[in-house]
């Protein structure tokens, strides 16, 4: 979804964004930031690269990444809901992923958790994108979220 709309579908819902990033890089926030005006509707961006960074920004538990990695829905749980808890925004969207090159059998490169925090219940999902290569899977991800976030803001 364009960010223009995002931002707009925002603003008519009276809603505020956070964002809490890993593999995007803070991709998300600079997207909705391009857009002249944005500061009514952005609050603020996580940009969560590190374990700890998610530990100590957001409140994601060392029990969840230990069980289930960083790349989780737990994780991006987490993520998103910490991001409501330490900012004032009442809408915020989390992206953590393998965005390659690489991954594991496990884990493989082009997954991607997402989550979806504030103006209803936390949504989680997995999108695997495949290995499309770095920059399209991170571009594919950036996309998926300012997505989550529009039709969240318009429910």
């Amino acid at each position: 979804m364009d960010p223009a709309r995002v931002l707009d579908l925002c603003r008519k819902a009276g809603l505020t964004v956070a964002t809490a990033e890993s593999c995007t890089g803070g991709m998300v926030g600079a997207a909705l930031t391009d857009i002249a005006g944005s500061s009514d509707v952005f609050e603020r961006g996580f940009i969560t690269y590190s374990n700890a960074a998610k530990r100590e920004l957001l409140g994601v538990t060392q029990a969840s990444l230990d069980a289930f990695g960083a790349v989780s829905e737990e994780v991006a749980r987490e993520m998103a809901e910490g991001a409501l808890k330490h900012s004032t925004a009442n809408l915020a969207v989390s992206i953590t992923g393998i965005a390659g090159p690489g991954g594991s059998e496990h884990k493989p490169e082009g997954r991607v958790c997402f989550g979806v925090a504030g103006n209803g219940p936390t949504l989680t999902e997995t999108v695997e994108f495949g290995a499309l290569g770095r920059a399209e899977v991170r571009r594919a991800a950036m996309n998926h979220a300012l997505a989550l976030l529009g039709a969240r803001a318009a429910a």
